[in-house]
């Protein structure tokens, strides 16, 4: 494997207020980033993920009264481990996905049962698969290594766009009754 160039941000922050600690986990969190131990967070170097770093270091020196520093660095032992916790990482995630995917499918089954064959209801779940599918690919962007969960994620958006199709099909024979 070719030796991948890793940005960590190593950081600092006063224990209170804690919401400051929460804010910096979550916007790591948002990015993809995972952490090597309490407060070492790596992300793959981009420039993206750099800006994401360095805007983020500056908050926490500026705002949060903290330390941080931003490193470039390559593995010299254990990348294999690091790969693989980013792949977990994503691998959890998809699995999120596609359990809200079920969700949706018990959903439009649900309504199928009841003959709740409205354009309101229609439009509802049109809105919660595009959601799924912005979720699915804000996932997919910042997954650099191919984590196995993707095909299952982008195998049960497929079955929710077929069954929500099938559904606008019922809900358009039932205007027309």
């Amino acid at each position: 494997m070719k030796s991948i160039s890793w940005l960590v941000l190593v950081y600092r922050i006063p224990s209170e207020p804690t919401r400051l600690r929460a804010a910096v986990w979550r916007r790591l969190k948002a990015a993809g980033a995972i952490y090597l131990q309490n407060s070492v967070a790596a992300l793959p170097e981009s420039p993206a993920a750099e800006r994401l770093l360095r805007g983020l270091r500056n908050e926490i020196v500026g705002e949060m009264s903290g330390h941080a520093q931003v490193l470039r660095a390559a593995a010299l032992d254990g990348e294999d481990e690091i790969v693989a916790a980013f792949n977990a990482a994503r691998d959890d995630e998809y699995e999120e996905i596609v359990d809200r995917c079920q969700d949706f499918l018990a959903e439009i089954k649900k309504e199928t049962a009841a003959k709740h064959f409205t354009y309101g209801e229609l439009e509802e779940n049109d809105e919660d698969l595009n959601k799924l599918r912005g979720w699915y690919a804000k996932v997919s962007s910042r997954d650099a290594f191919g984590a196995k969960g993707a095909n299952a994620t982008q195998d049960a958006l497929e079955a929710c766009g077929h069954a929500l199709d099938g559904f606008a099909t019922r809900v358009y024979e039932a205007d027309h009754m």
